[in-house]
């Protein structure tokens, strides 16, 4: 089933609304009183709806073998929930939810016994509730359609400003707090914004994790230990520079693989611009944010992990570039194990020998360099290096999307052509056909084109993005 930019729409809020029917009656029976278990203040809890969307954009074809279904919704909910996890921990300095108390849980943002009811909304849904329910939902008029999700949207995007608000304002109390005597922090308390004041009584009753006294002083703590260093530990800047490092070293590792094992010399790069392997240094700083508090455990548990999260990842991307660009940059279909061509267990375990390999020797290393910049002369560094692969992915993006319709306007040009010939008889007419012009830019010559199409004819014709992309397949 092909899901519709549409149809993704309906599926966010309405998994979104009935996940936070599902976690408030849940509370309901735990806690015994109504409490808003939502992030923002409307009723929709939008990890569902997001973990929705994910399960159609990104496993449909997985829907004719159910235990890949089942364990492709584990992975993908169970890192759309520890990410989700992590990133309220480092605003609150607390965890909203924590499996800690229950077995076979990791670091108390996901446990096994939620993973698997995952797995089980993975198969239930996408076997049998979205047929259904995107059948009825397409019936509804457009104009209605566009009504309920453009205002639903509003509605959405409203709060969660209100609540971004209540959260800043939250943050910036407790900093407050933190540098105030504790005689003057009742002054302050008088000075927040009523708006914002609601909302965080709401969030502190959802989530009694959250009080700004304890925020409060776990500002206080970091800022006695806070030094002088460049990207200590797991922070921001630390994994931007990872980025850039393992996009790096991917491409040239990529690149005396395929020297070695095929003799030929071909990039490996992801951009028009310097030798960077997205995939690999994407690879690099997110094996670092999800396993940096596991570093010291065993090789066998990082090898583990690495196999796991190296074959969701791989897969996801497979299925991303394929979906945007509509190009296929690598397939296993050859391989043995492999899943749909995307992936393969062969290199699922290089994935898990990578995640020892960095861990263990790479990181430690690179991470003293690292930190061992000047701090101003760092930032700026990350963040020149930062514009400059923005940039380089637009730019590569537009190429790509240039060339795949240059090929696609070609060969639908060819084709009109050739039944053409066929109808008058003609057999010279080949001779001027677009399929000898696309092997240079079929459509360059085309009065209509903007000059933004003019510039990328020009500056990425169809030899230097096959040089580049030496592997691409588009498909239809």
């Amino acid at each position: 089933m092909v899901y519709s930019l549409t149809d993704l729409c309906y599926l966010f809020f309405i998994y979104s609304f009935l996940g936070w029917c599902m976690e408030v009656c849940y509370s309901a029976f735990s806690r015994r009183q109504f409490v808003n278990r939502g992030f923002v203040n409307s009723p929709v809890c939008p990890i569902y709806g997001f973990s929705a969307v994910l399960f159609a954009v990104f496993l449909p074809e997985l829907t004719g073998n159910p235990f890949f279904l089942f364990l492709g919704g584990m992975l993908l909910a169970g890192i759309v929930e520890y990410a989700t996890g992590m990133l309220m921990e480092k605003i609150f300095h607390r965890k909203l939810w924590d499996y800690s108390d229950i077995k076979f849980n990791l670091s108390g943002y996901v446990c096994v016994r939620y993973l698997l009811l995952w797995g089980l909304l993975a198969l239930g849904t996408m076997l049998f509730v979205n047929p259904a329910l995107c059948g009825l939902l397409r019936r509804v008029p457009r104009p209605v359609t566009l009504i309920l999700q453009w205002g639903a949207a509003g509605l959405l995007a409203v709060d969660f400003i209100t609540t971004a608000m209540a959260v800043l304002g939250m943050k910036v109390t407790a900093r407050r707090l933190a540098a105030l005597s504790e005689g003057m922090q009742q002054t302050s308390k008088l000075l927040e914004n009523r708006l914002t004041a609601g909302v965080q009584r709401r969030m502190q009753k959802s989530f009694p994790a959250i009080d700004r006294e304890a925020i409060a002083e776990d500002f206080r703590e970091k800022s006695k230990t806070e030094t002088a260093v460049f990207a200590a530990g797991c922070s921001f800047y630390k994994l931007v520079s990872l980025f850039f490092i393992g996009a790096f070293l991917g491409d040239l590792t990529e690149t005396i693989f395929c020297l070695l094992t095929t003799g030929v010399l071909m990039s490996r790069s992801s951009v028009v611009y310097g030798p960077f392997s997205i995939v690999w240094g994407l690879g690099c700083a997110l094996l670092t944010l999800f396993l940096y508090r596991y570093r010291n455990k065993s090789d066998r548990y990082i090898f583990m992990a690495g196999t796991l999260l190296g074959g969701a990842y791989e897969y996801v991307c497979s299925v991303f570039t394929e979906l945007v660009f509509g190009t296929v940059f690598w397939d296993y279909s050859g391989f043995a194990f492999n899943l749909g061509g995307r992936i393969n267990l062969l290199y699922c375990f290089f994935w898990g020998i990578a995640a020892v390999v960095w861990l263990k020797m790479i990181y430690p290393r690179l991470s003293g360099l690292i930190e061992k910049l000047p701090v101003r002369a760092g930032k700026v560094l990350c963040n020149c290096m930062i514009v400059f692969m923005i940039f380089n992915m637009i730019i590569s993006s537009l190429a790509l999307a240039r060339y795949t319709e240059r090929h696609t306007q070609g060969i639908g040009m060819a084709a009109a052509d050739m039944a053409g010939d066929s109808q008058d008889g003609s057999t010279d007419a080949a001779d001027d056909s677009p399929v000898a012009a696309s092997n240079n830019n079929p459509v360059a010559a085309d009065a209509s084109e903007s000059p933004l199409d003019a510039f990328l004819d020009a500056h990425f014709p169809d030899e230097r993005m096959e040089r580049i992309y030496p592997n691409a397949k588009l498909v239809e």
